[in-house]
């Protein structure tokens, strides 16, 4: 075998091969061709987030003003989410307290009277507009829309209310730096931070800047700087919003990924329906094997005469009617290539896209469950749900129940709601739940007896299922013992009701399901 020596006599080694690819991750490639004109940005969540905002929120609500698909997926949002309202189902937590269940349900029953007295009214309202579920749904459709949702706690004794807890919702454009100055090291779009990034006080405009008399000045003197909480520790400040990357300090859209797709897919449309339309009124062509010469010599050297004369030619196409035409003419029928035939498959295809986008399956997107089977549907409403429930227990955390606190700390304060030792054990005092909007059945029937089934073996309560129903389940009992005393005092049996009630056999609707 032959081999190479170098000077000292040692064998040369072979020269290392060259690497085929510039970067170990082909994903880092600058090279390919694919990749090479691909160099996104790379800062802070801040950074990348903060200057953009305000072109995001607008376009975000211009699509929900102009776009029915984009309107209606808000609004699938909002109704299922939050609904009529999030209704307080408050658990204090009686071994914490050291007290026992009775006393709970007790002193839970009384909680929550009171919080209806205050959350179905207006009172609740700096603005004496909205009740709280009203406002819940403001909040959350703020929250989509616009990123996020401004909430101020006021205490407005002077009204001569019951309760002098209020709140003021403001909108996000008006949290911003004072007189325009620029985001630094503590202030970030109107939120002033510590050095660990907990907000410290925010900086709210008094006007909306889209106000028309507010003009072009800006001056220090047309914000108000707010304290994130009292020095006693009360809240001052609700900033509800969703948080993707470590040190982000203010929300995005939710439409803020699909918006592009979104508007493509509405410039599309609105071309293709133009088209449609304009096909649609254009009913036949007249030809004639005169060129341009020819009809100049025919009327003199003019072509403009013999335009004119063709204007004046007022012929109607009708229903057996016979056509006169000029000698050498022929009528042409017109086929209109719009619709287009594909236009229908395409679009479905963009909005299956965006429904993803939305964490919504297409025929929730678009109320459309025609061509779906009854276990494709359970599967694609079940995936929604949970992204629902997420969003529901979110709002539950950084809405419902810091207001809940704050009222239940004045209803305390003020010997309505007795609860000792209330500051050091507050965790234990405020422990609740909210129940949202019921999920509804697919096949009442089979949903009925799979929910029996799961409380049979032990695997759900009576609790948890009329939760999922949006029910309480100490009322739903309440009135099953009132409906039982009333048929009882009537000289009915529950076999003469059940008999009175049934009016077809549930098995017809397993057979209608399958």
């Amino acid at each position: 075998m032959v081999q190479l020596l170098d000077l000292h006599g040692q064998p040369i080694k072979a020269a290392p091969r060259m690497r085929v690819s510039d970067t170990a991750h082909r994903a880092a490639s600058m090279r390919a061709r694919e990749l090479a004109s691909w160099m996104p940005l790379l800062g802070s969540a801040d950074s990348d987030l903060l200057s953009e905002l305000p072109t995001l929120v607008s376009r975000s609500r211009d699509l929900t003003r102009n776009h029915g698909v984009a309107a209606g997926a808000i609004q699938t949002l909002v109704d299922n989410v939050i609904g009529t309202g999030l209704r307080l189902a408050a658990i204090p937590d009686y071994r914490a307290l050291g007290k026992t269940k009775e006393w709970a349900d007790d002193w839970a029953r009384l909680v929550e009277t009171e919080w209806r007295s205050w959350a179905e009214s207006t009172e609740c309202d700096a603005a004496n507009a909205l009740t709280f579920a009203g406002m819940t749904a403001l909040v959350f459709r703020s929250s989509i829309v616009n990123g996020e949702a401004l909430a101020l706690p006021l205490w407005l004794d002077q009204r001569g209310t019951r309760y002098a807890t209020t709140l003021q919702l403001v909108e996000g454009d008006r949290l911003s730096n004072p007189a325009g100055r620029q985001d630094g090291k503590t202030m970030r779009s109107g939120i002033e931070i510590d050095m660990y990034g907990a907000a410290v006080a925010y900086h709210i405009r008094k006007n909306h800047p889209g106000d028309a008399y507010m003009g072009y000045g800006m001056d220090a003197q047309d914000w108000e700087r707010v304290s994130t909480r009292t020095e006693f520790g009360r809240l001052r400040v609700l900033h509800i919003h969703d948080k993707e990357r470590t040190g982000q300090h203010r929300g995005k859209p939710l439409l803020t990924s699909i918006m592009p797709m979104f508007k493509m897919l509405d410039h599309y449309e609105r071309s293709e329906l133009q088209a449609a339309v304009v096909n649609a009124m254009i009913a036949a062509f007249i030809e004639t094997p005169l060129d341009g010469e020819a009809i100049g010599e025919m009327f003199g050297g003019s072509v403009d005469d013999y335009l004119a004369a063709r204007n004046e030619w007022d012929i109607r196409l009708q229903g057996g009617s016979i056509i006169p035409v000029f000698p050498g003419d022929k009528v042409a029928p017109f086929t209109p290539s719009r619709p287009n035939s594909g236009y229908g498959q395409f679009v479905e295809n963009v909005l299956r896209h965006i429904g993803a986008g939305l964490n919504m399956p297409f025929e929730l997107l678009m109320k459309d469950f025609s061509k779906t089977n009854y276990s494709s549907a359970r599967a694609a409403l079940l995936e929604a749900w949970r992204y629902f429930n997420a969003r529901r227990q979110w709002m539950a955390t950084y809405w419902a129940k810091p207001v809940y606190e704050l009222w239940l700390e004045e209803a305390i304060n003020k010997g309505i709601v007795d609860a000792p030792d209330f500051y050091e054990r507050r965790a234990a005092w405020t422990r609740c739940k909210w129940i949202g909007p019921g999920r509804g059945w697919v096949d009442p029937v089979k949903e009925a007896k799979a929910a029996h089934l799961r409380m049979q073996i032990g695997l759900s309560t009576l609790e948890d299922e009329c939760a999922a129903q949006g029910l309480d389940w100490e009322e739903v009992l309440e009135q099953l013992a009132r409906e039982k005393a009333k048929i009882m005092e009537l000289g009915l049996s529950i076999n003469d009701v059940n008999s009175i009630l049934t009016t077809a056999d549930p098995s017809e609707s397993d057979n209608e399901g399958k």
